[in-house]
């Protein structure tokens, strides 16, 4: 046997796009919708398709052998809609955040008049 264990299955990285689906072998898989945006490390074997983030899963499913076909993760899709709604909560906003005094810049800057 070799010293080093060889490596089994395909394995890549991508960006997760925002629909939070990856394609693989001509198939979509879902993924968890909280990694959109981040790079995804793809591996997948004979028999599974597993996707994980900075060490953290975010999917696995059964590898299917038909073409062209679209697997999803109803807990996906769950937290998908939760995360939509979030983003389009209204939020409070008060006009502190938008106002700075420009006496701090002064002071930051070390400006003396």
């Amino acid at each position: 046997l070799p010293p080093v264990a060889p490596v089994l299955g395909v394995l890549g990285r991508v960006r997760l796009a925002r629909d939070y689906y990856l394609r693989v072998a001509s198939n979509d898989y879902s993924t968890h919708p909280s990694a959109i945006g981040s790079f995804v490390d793809v591996s997948y074997d004979l028999d599974e398709v597993r996707f994980a983030t900075l060490g953290r899963g975010v999917g696995a499913h059964r590898r299917s052998w038909a073409r062209a076909q679209t697997i999803t993760d109803p807990l996906h899709v769950e937290a998908a809609k939760e995360l939509r709604h979030a983003f389009q909560a209204p939020r409070a906003q008060s006009h502190d955040d938008w106002h700075r005094d420009l006496a701090d810049y002064d002071e930051f800057f070390q400006v003396a008049l």
